[in-house]
């Protein structure tokens, strides 16, 4: 059985002398064309990953690939500006790495991001989903090599896994701020290829909205380590079947784009309330 836990905490050790003994109240993971919220920290200090013991490093563009610390409606958090994959090449456990080590250095509070695709035809690109649940079909898993006290227990229980306290928080803010957010389930497929006509159909009969190539092996770390995790995706392009024009990365960064003040505002008002629950 695979032992982490010592590379966790050289991994975390490293980040806090960089920080200079700062801690982060949040840790925010910052998805495909979403990664320009960071810019908006104050009294920023940048970490790019390949100077982190053990991280990986992100290929994918429209990731910078730097560790972000810095004061967000002055809360510090700590920013992922670009994830890690599994079509990436690695595996579950070192796309899921950066969470656990989060994890090892107290931090209990998790937001997650991505861009997805939309299956539920009811809704528009450009809309804003709260996870309520996901589905993951792929059968590895970012906990099955590991067997470790301080990770948390083998056998958890992913019920909760994204709390309807933290989702009806960010629906009230999201409110007083004019926006609607969708509530739904997201699935999880591995690309890096989109899915077919085909899958979207059966996505769509097994509950899905959303379909996309990250967060679920972030969320499943999370909650084998009881951190709470609040979870949203950009539907940056209704998937495939729906709409007539081929997928495409670029459409993905395009929304974004387009997204940014409207995801940024709604963030700038969850993370100083979550910070006080």
């Amino acid at each position: 059985m695979k032992k982490i836990v010592p590379m966790l905490e050289e991994s975390a050790e490293y980040i806090r002398k960089r920080l200079g003994g700062r801690k982060a109240e949040i840790a925010l993971v910052l998805g495909s064309g979403l990664g320009e919220f960071a810019n908006r920290a104050e009294s920023r200090i940048e970490i790019p990953y390949g100077e982190i013991p053990h991280f990986p490093v992100s290929t994918v563009k429209g990731h910078c690939g730097k560790l972000i610390y810095g004061m967000i409606s002055s809360v510090p958090v700590l920013m992922m500006s670009g994830r890690f994959h599994f079509y990436e090449g690695y595996s579950m456990e070192e796309v899921s790495y950066p969470i656990r080590t989060f994890g090892m250095m107290g931090i209990r509070k998790l937001f997650l991001s991505n861009a997805a695709g939309c299956v539920n035809k009811d809704w528009k690109v450009g809309d804003l989903m709260l996870l309520k649940d996901h589905i993951k079909l792929v059968m590895d898993s970012p906990s099955r090599e590991i067997d470790e006290e301080e990770i948390g227990p083998r056998f958890f229980d992913m019920t909760n896994t994204y709390p309807e306290k933290l989702r009806e928080l960010a629906k009230k803010i999201a409110g007083k701020n004019g926006h609607t957010l969708r509530e739904g389930v997201y699935m999880f497929f591995s690309g890096p290829n989109f899915e077919t006509p085909s899958e979207i159909n059966a996505a769509r009969i097994l509950g899905a909205d959303a379909v996309g190539m990250s967060t679920v092996p972030e969320a499943i770390a999370a909650s084998q380590m009881k951190m709470d995790v609040l979870a949203l995706s950009l539907l940056t392009n209704m998937a495939a079947g729906i709409a007539k024009e081929p997928l495409s990365h670029r459409e993905v960064l395009e929304t974004g784009e387009r997204a940014k003040d409207m995801f940024s505002s709604l963030l700038e008002g969850i993370i100083p309330v979550w910070a006080g629950l």
